[in-house]
C-alpha cells in the first residue's frame, strides 16, 4: 500500500479498486501467515477480497500455484526465515520465479501471461519486470548480490 500512495495512488478508492481487480480471491494454505483473513480481505475496512483455505495436507487444491513455492524455497531453503525479506528482495524473487516458462502455459512464463491480463502500467508500479531466460537465478546466491 505504502508504494501505491508513493507512486500517486493516494486514493483510497483508487487502491481498493486496484486491490479488487488484483485480488478478487485470495487461496492459501493454513499456514501462520494467513491466520487473520481481516488482513488480506479488508485491507483498508471494506470488504475487497476474499480469502480460501485448502483442506491440511491437501496442496493439490492450490493448482499450480505449488509450481511457484517449490521454487521460492529453490531461493529461501526450508527453515530459513522471510521476516528479513524487504520489498525490493521480494520484487526480485518474484520477477525471476515469474520469468520461467511453464508447460503449463503453453511454454510462455506467468510474466508474458500477465502482459495479456493486466494492464501495463500496473506491472510498472509494483515493478514487475521480465528477467531474460539466461539470467533468471532460482538459487540462495540471488539474494546475495
Amino acid at each position: 500500500r505504502d508504494r501505491l500512495r508513493s507512486r500517486g495512488l493516494g486514493d483510497v478508492y483508487k487502491r481498493q479498486e486496484l486491490y479488487r481487480k488484483l485480488f478478487p480471491v485470495i487461496l492459501t494454505d493454513n499456514g501462520a501467515s494467513f491466520k487473520d483473513p481481516a488482513i488480506f480481505e479488508r485491507p483498508e475496512g471494506e470488504l475487497l477480497s476474499r480469502v480460501f483455505y485448502c483442506d491440511p495436507m491437501a496442496s493439490w487444491q492450490k493448482g499450480r500455484l505449488e509450481k511457484n513455492h517449490e521454487f521460492i524455497r529453490y531461493i529461501i531453503p526450508k527453515g530459513t526465515t522471510f521476516a528479513g525479506l524487504d520489498q525490493e528482495q521480494v520484487t526480485l524473487i518474484t520477477n525471476h520465479i515469474n520469468s520461467v516458462a511453464r508447460a503449463s502455459l503453453n511454454g510462455c512464463t506467468p510474466f508474458e501471461l500477465a502482459l495479456l491480463l493486466i494492464d501495463r502500467k500496473l506491472l510498472d508500479l509494483c515493478q514487475l519486470e521480465r528477467i531474460p531466460a539466461n539470467q533468471v537465478i532460482l538459487k540462495p546466491s540471488l539474494l546475495k548480490k
